[in-house]
């Protein structure tokens, strides 16, 4: 097939184009036409760049006081660091729900050595540094990425915006102001996405961990203050729940200059003048799976985006317990995600863009009234939620939930071989293209070394995605498909059905599965 292309590419060809490059052309007048001027042993001088064979792996050093460095060079003038933290919203048992919220808002604000933001975005500049700072249910990340060559003026900025942040009361009026209106936000913006999930963990977590809200609810905005943010930081900012991880430098250099900024600087909270509750210590809790129904009524019936009207919708997700990151069957749930996959009714991407996974082709393009079907995969360290998301007319929603539920259970039926092997590729295509990231590949390193101490590297998943089977998805959907539903809804609901009622409709999983397994001997 190659061979008649280019066959035909050089029949098609013009003859005029052709005749311009002929041999026996006129070249005098045209620039560098005539011979070389080089000297055949001039050319025996010449030095050829090498390829650089060597391997960066993951470095990591733990210090005296347990903080723990890790740093892969890269090559490129740019650096990217940062702090992970083993803290978030599933530690705020002891706490009013929020705290990673606000100190999130209050990250790269004013600091013993920086007046407010605008100091430390001229700082930067001179590096051309910017910043980050992202909070979730189970880390604490501040990040950074600056010019090689003026890592010592980003890690300073760093230290303080962790260890010295200065939280008077104008601080904390900002950070409730903007809390505030992010709440405004989220009732008014047409996807739902992060209301929805907030829903289903509350839902399959009730009271407990990972089913404590992410986001600050309303009543607590008043409640934070620096004393209690303060008491927080103190507990949970310590040095053996952190991680200081870098990519594209050196190992020893990230090394000195976390030991004169991280180390030999006392943090505020152990400095006088700053008021922490000694009666408040960190929380250890294993995460508890409970299942269950969380519903919010909503009247989504004049939802618009600009001047154009939006759709009425309901929102529905239904989520069962999958696995830890830690446990040996984290790599099938997510080939088990690939396979599913799923999306909006209409895709900018064009025709095949992810239009062969099991949500297309069995949902989306089955029930033109599904407005989107979606799945996702939640690992944590002690616990997983598998879960889709899909939306409808308020009207659909009995049919919406008996056609999720039904793709829920299907995954316990026949797998196809090519859908599987697709599927893998996707994932293995994922894992590498986004590992090409500089940025990915610094969380990459700190979440691995926060949860393990090492960090394996791409190759390793890559080989693991391979080896996964059709019996690996079988076992593993089964193992799922035994939990008991979390059932999260938003929007006009009058036509939802009962938890009990869910629970029914993948009763018909446990049927087939004992079907299925029996063949499968």
């Amino acid at each position: 097939m190659l061979r008649r292309i280019l066959d035909q590419g050089c029949r098609n060809y013009p003859r005029r184009n052709a005749r311009r490059f002929s041999s026996k052309a006129n070249t005098s007048n045209t620039p560098g036409g005539g011979p070389l001027s080089a000297k055949p042993n001039e050319f025996a001088e010449m030095q050829y760049a090498e390829s650089d064979t060597r391997q960066h792996k993951t470095q990591v050093t733990t210090l005296d006081n347990g903080l723990r460095v890790a740093s892969e060079n890269k090559f490129g003038q740019c650096s990217t660091i940062g702090v992970i933290i083993d803290s978030g919203s599933r530690y705020e048992v002891n706490y009013p729900s929020g705290i990673n919220h606000f100190l999130e808002k209050l990250a790269f604000q004013k600091t013993t050595n920086y007046e407010d933001r605008d100091k430390i975005s001229q700082e930067l500049e001179k590096v051309g540094g910017i910043i980050d700072c992202q909070c979730s249910r189970d880390t604490m990340i501040y990040a950074m990425s600056a010019q090689t060559d003026g890592l010592e003026i980003a890690m300073n900025v760093l230290s303080d915006a962790v260890y010295r942040p200065i939280i008077d009361d104008y601080e904390i009026d900002v950070a409730r102001q903007t809390v505030g209106f992010e709440l405004q936000a989220l009732q008014m913006n047409p996807d739902p996405t992060m209301l929805v999930t907030e829903m289903v963990f509350a839902a399959g977590y009730r009271n407990n961990t990972l089913g404590l809200p992410k986001i600050c609810p309303e009543e607590n905005i008043n409640l934070i203050d620096a004393k209690t943010l303060y008491t927080y930081m103190n507990n949970f900012h310590d040095p053996k729940r952190m991680v200081v991880a870098g990519v594209g430098m050196d190992h020893e250099l990230l090394v000195d200059l976390v030991q004169r900024y991280f180390i030999d600087k006392t943090p505020i909270w152990k400095e006088s003048g700053v008021v922490i509750d000694p009666s408040k210590t960190p929380d250890n809790s294993i995460a508890q799976y409970t299942g269950g129904l969380v519903k919010e009524e909503a009247d989504l019936s004049d939802v618009s985006l600009g001047p154009t009207a939006m759709p009425e919708l309901a929102h529905l997700m239904i989520g069962l317990e999958s696995c830890s990151y830690n446990d040996d069957d984290f790599v099938a749930y997510c080939v088990l995600n690939m396979l599913l996959g799923g999306g909006g009714s209409f895709s900018a991407g064009g025709p095949g863009k992810g239009m062969y996974t099991r949500l297309y082709l069995d949902v989306l393009n089955q029930h033109h009234w599904i407005e989107s079907a979606q799945a996702a995969n939640h690992a944590f360290n002690d616990t997983g939620i598998f879960v889709i998301q899909a939306s409808s007319h308020p009207k659909k929603l009995h049919d919406l939930t008996e056609v999720i539920t039904r793709a829920l259970y299907d995954t316990a039926g026949k797998i196809h071989e090519q859908e599987i092997e697709r599927a893998k590729t996707q994932l293995q295509s994922m894992l590498m293209m986004n590992l090409e990231q500089r940025p990915v590949i610094f969380e990459d390193v700190g979440r691995q070394v926060l949860a393990s101490g090492h960090r394996k590297q791409p190759e390793h998943y890559f080989n693991l995605i391979s080896k996964i089977t059709a019996d690996d998805i079988f076992r593993v959907a089964t193992r799922m498909l035994r939990t008991k539903p979390a059932v999260a809804a938003y929007g006009t609901l009058n036509k939802l059905p009962t938890l009990d009622t869910v629970q029914n409709m993948l009763v018909k999983s446990n049927n087939n599965n004992s079907i299925l397994s029996f063949l499968r001997r």
